[in-house]
């Protein structure tokens, strides 16, 4: 059993910021890519920021256009956590967002995992 717990979603201000952390436990050997999610009401599904676990070299981050420069993803693999820190925050960012990880298990087996969701509310 792998879980993700999400938090640091609340509500601000735009143009202010948030955190959030995602904490994977369970039974883990290790974490390959982490990312966070978004899809509010009426909206599509979008890929809000995703990084690798390189190791020995750099991780790799990708970031969806619309935040871009605002919205900066990180991970701390002795914590099992990646964070999203969200800057120049916009209503249009208010959404319940959703951290998702691939992992292997101390079994080995590798399994996709999605945590409960945290919601941002940015008002105007």
């Amino acid at each position: 059993q792998v879980q993700l717990v999400e938090s640091g979603g609340g509500l601000v201000q735009a143009g202010g910021s948030l955190r959030l952390s995602c904490e994977a436990s369970g039974s883990i050997f290790s974490i390959d890519d982490m990312g966070w999610y978004r899809q509010a009401p009426g909206k599509q599904h979008e890929l809000v920021a995703s990084i690798t676990n390189n190791l020995n070299t750099n991780y790799a981050t990708n970031y969806a256009d619309s935040v871009k420069g605002r919205f900066t993803i990180s991970r701390d693999n002795a914590k099992n956590t990646v964070y999203l820190q969200m800057n120049s925050l916009k209503p249009e960012d208010t959404d319940v967002y959703y951290c998702n990880a691939n992992v292997v298990q101390t079994s080995r087996a590798m399994v996709e995992v999605w945590g409960q969701g945290t919601l941002v509310t940015v008002s105007s």
